[in-house]
């Protein structure tokens, strides 16, 4: 019998995973912690990608997350439902990330960083000081860019993000969006100019 359990227990873990987001988005906000906890590992891995991308700090990233889904955890229950739970999502950690880079401090120059460890031998050292100017080159340029700029652009480019849902994840029109993108594409294509 404990084993039929286990098999039940199971089958219903696996439809848990399978259950859409809504439903489970409305069982976590009645309380039942494992509708939330499969939420989270579902939405967490591209969440954490966006916040790095944000904000270009991983641990930065994971924190800004964990922070996202503790205010979600205890906004649940006054979520409407007027747009997805991936999109609600997207909203509360983009403003928690732009929050954090309007309050940042101005980052220290490369040479502060002190010494790079070794290269790995498996790339050839010309392949690997160009790709490690290019992707400096890229963040200092994302750098010069408006937190709500390097947002849109970093949600529209890299995440590949529709301008419909980006509009609903940052809480501005689809008009807004693309002006933000295109500035923000005209203003990388004036600081990485020698790279192309």
């Amino acid at each position: 019998m404990p084993g039929a359990r286990r098999q039940i227990a199971s089958a219903a873990d696996e439809d848990r995973t399978d259950t859409d987001d809504g439903l489970l988005a409305v069982r976590a906000a009645e309380g039942d912690e494992e509708a939330f906890a499969v939420l989270v590992r579902r939405h967490a891995p591209p969440l954490i990608r966006l916040a790095t991308r944000l904000l270009g700090s991983v641990p930065e990233a994971e924190d800004a997350v964990q922070d996202a889904l503790i205010s979600a955890w205890r906004k649940l229950p006054g979520f409407q439902h007027q747009s997805s739970f991936r999109t609600w999502m997207y909203r509360i950690v983009t403003n928690r990330c732009l929050n954090i880079l309007r309050r940042r401090r101005p980052l220290a120059p490369l040479e502060a960083a002190g010494e790079v460890p070794a290269p790995d031998h498996a790339v050839s050292p010309p392949r690997l000081a160009e790709s490690r100017a290019a992707a400096g080159d890229l963040q200092s340029a994302l750098s010069s860019l408006s937190p709500e700029q390097r947002t849109c652009w970093v949600l529209r480019e890299l995440d590949g993000q529709s301008y419909e849902f980006i509009a609903d994840a940052v809480g501005i029109s689809q008009e807004a969006v693309r002006a933000r993108v295109f500035r923000a594409r005209r203003c990388l294509t004036q600081e990485l100019g020698a790279w192309r």
